[in-house]
């Protein structure tokens, strides 16, 4: 068994900002040479997720929506009233999506659907430089 490990380096503005990487994730995939496997996707961060979605402006702003609805901002959150800096919601959020995503691919292809791309996204309450994680184990 080969596991290759890569990594993504993203600059993000917080604030449920979602990014597509889907175009990065492919091109790690190239470079492997694995025609087949599946690829993880992590993000080493309690502020941020990963996700699939249809990668449109509606279907973004439905996804942040929900999260303003189910998880919103101003509530007191016993993490801000412990370290005082305001993202205790982000921390809530990331637990709901979670910090993994496997996708499985076949001839060098990530088999996505047709309108489902991979995105990241960051929670936090201020802008980050984030690094990803993805680990491919093929053949």
């Amino acid at each position: 068994m080969t596991v290759i490990t890569k990594t993504i380096h993203l600059n993000t503005r917080g604030s449920a900002d979602m990014v597509d990487i889907t175009d990065q994730v492919v091109a790690a995939i190239l470079e492997s040479n694995f025609q087949s496997g599946i690829v993880t996707i992590f993000t080493p961060s309690s502020t941020s997720g990963l996700t699939t979605i249809e990668y449109e402006a509606g279907a973004l702003s439905d996804l942040k929506r929900l999260f303003d609805e189910i998880v919103p901002q101003n509530k007191v959150y016993a993490h801000n009233e412990a370290w005082h800096d305001g993202n205790g919601h982000s921390h809530v959020r990331a637990a709901l999506l979670g910090p993994a995503l496997t996708v499985p691919f076949s001839e060098r292809r990530l088999l996505l659907g047709t309108w489902q791309q991979i995105i990241f996204v960051d929670f936090d309450n201020r802008s980050r430089r984030r690094e990803l994680i993805l680990q491919m184990i093929g053949e």
